[in-house]
């Protein structure tokens, strides 16, 4: 399952929010195939893709598998973020360069707790990538139940 490239955009922050997050951001530049976030990192906050494109890959002890592809102004590391917890996939920069800003996870939350009205964008934007996600992936699954299906009545 590879998903698409244009649903992890924070699609309802205003103007002003972003200038708000670009102000606390941290700009880095990534080279083909360094990792932006490693698999099973702790979370250090959210990242956006400013230029260039990264892949979501799962790291098996084995094999890699491309769950997406992410290109300018996607946003990775929120599930981390939200579960203040590890990265359950790495994001490695898929082109020469890549751009990418930062946001502290301590930052955000201080940002997301001094302005309601952007948190309740933030927050609403994420639920709406997660949801798209969720649907994907059950497509996905419906798919796969559907071919297994068929091979199981021939």
């Amino acid at each position: 399952m590879l998903l698409g490239m244009a649903g992890n955009r924070l699609k309802y922050l205003t103007t002003n929010d972003w200038i708000l997050l670009r102000a606390k951001a941290t700009r880095h530049t990534y080279k083909l195939g360094e990792e932006i976030i490693g698999q099973g990192e702790l979370n250090k906050g959210i990242c956006i893709i400013r230029r260039g494109e990264a892949s979501v890959e799962l790291v098996g002890s084995i094999s890699r598998s491309i769950l997406a592809a992410l290109g300018p102004d996607d946003i990775c590391g929120e599930m981390a973020f939200l579960e203040q917890g590890k990265a359950t996939a790495a994001v490695i920069a898929s082109e020469e360069e890549v751009e990418v800003d930062e946001v502290e996870a301590r930052v955000l939350r201080a940002l997301l707790a001094a302005f309601p009205g952007l948190a309740s964008r933030f927050y609403l934007s994420l639920a709406v990538i997660l949801a798209q996600r969720l649907r994907e992936t059950s497509k996905e699954l419906a798919h796969e139940m559907e071919l297994r299906d068929r091979r199981e009545k021939l």
